[in-house]
């Protein structure tokens, strides 16, 4: 009988073996680590409470993309403005990191701070897109950036490079909003963006989505923002409340086939307080 190499050398192989998965489990705790600073540091940066003013109902669905290598930088917010009325913002840092996480934090930190020098969607949009590029940070990012007057139910909307907003009726209409969007932020100097106005009806509903939401390998952005607008036709219709409609859209987020940020926000209303017209323009 031949022996194919000696003790020896049976002991060194079970050495470097044993040194290589050391050094696997150490890679694999350290990218656990980054992981779990990217998800507290997108965790501590969203909002823990939303505003509530009369008849308004806000309510929001959030999973981050914390399998694997991927982090994600989707992130929301809601607060009241100076002038009473809410800002309400959701959006897309491009990456998938902790640098994306970070961003993400400055971006919705930048957005509230320029919401008190002015409060009109697409001038605050165009002073969040300068400011991201005086910041050189070589990253960008889509958004939705709402003002909700919750005296009238008048929504104005500016877009950066973001997917479309959805809305419902209790009535049975629906639709996918069709305004102009501009660039994303941090991407081009001067860009303008321009503004959609909306009214939120007593029993509607505004749905804004991010796109893992509604896209990736198994399901295309047309389908994904259909199914939403099912979603929210259905839910208005029958008076199901926005935290049921927010249950449903997570629901749908789990069939697109990837491990990306979902994130969505809902803005509707209960009916409890009567609007007041809007001033004639």
């Amino acid at each position: 009988m031949f022996r194919s190499g000696s003790a020896e050398d049976g002991e060194e192989l079970l050495t470097k073996l044993g040194a290589l998965t050391a050094r696997a489990r150490e890679l694999a705790q350290m990218q656990r680590s980054r992981v779990e600073l990217a998800v507290a540091l997108q965790q501590g940066m969203l909002p823990r409470d939303l505003p509530q003013p009369p008849g308004v109902r806000l309510a929001v669905g959030y999973v981050p993309a914390n399998r694997g290598l991927n982090v994600g930088g989707d992130w929301y917010d809601a607060f009241t403005m100076s002038d009473g009325r809410i800002g309400l913002s959701i959006g897309d840092v491009q990456g998938h990191n902790i640098r994306a996480a970070a961003f993400m934090g400055q971006v919705r930190v930048g957005l509230r701070a320029l919401a008190s020098v002015t409060g009109d969607p697409g001038e605050l949009l165009s002073r969040t897109n300068d400011l991201l590029l005086a910041l050189d940070a070589d990253l960008f990012t889509t958004c939705t950036f709402l003002r909700l007057d919750p005296a009238t139910g008048t929504l104005e909307c500016a877009r950066a490079g973001h997917i479309p907003h959805i809305w419902a009726t209790a009535d049975g209409r629906s639709g996918i909003d069709d305004g102009e969007g501009g660039p994303p932020l941090g991407v081009l100097p001067g860009a303008s963006y321009p503004v959609t106005r909306h009214r939120l009806d007593t029993g509607g509903v505004f749905v804004l989505p991010t796109d893992g939401v509604v896209e990736g390998p198994s399901l295309d952005l047309d389908d994904g923002l259909a199914q939403v607008r099912r979603l929210a036709e259905v839910t208005a219709a029958a008076g199901l409340g926005v935290h049921t409609l927010v249950g449903g859209v997570m629901k749908l987020a789990d069939t697109v086939g990837h491990e990306d940020d979902a994130a969505v926000l809902v803005v509707g209303h209960d009916g409890d307080t009567a609007w007041r017209h809007p001033p004639e323009e």
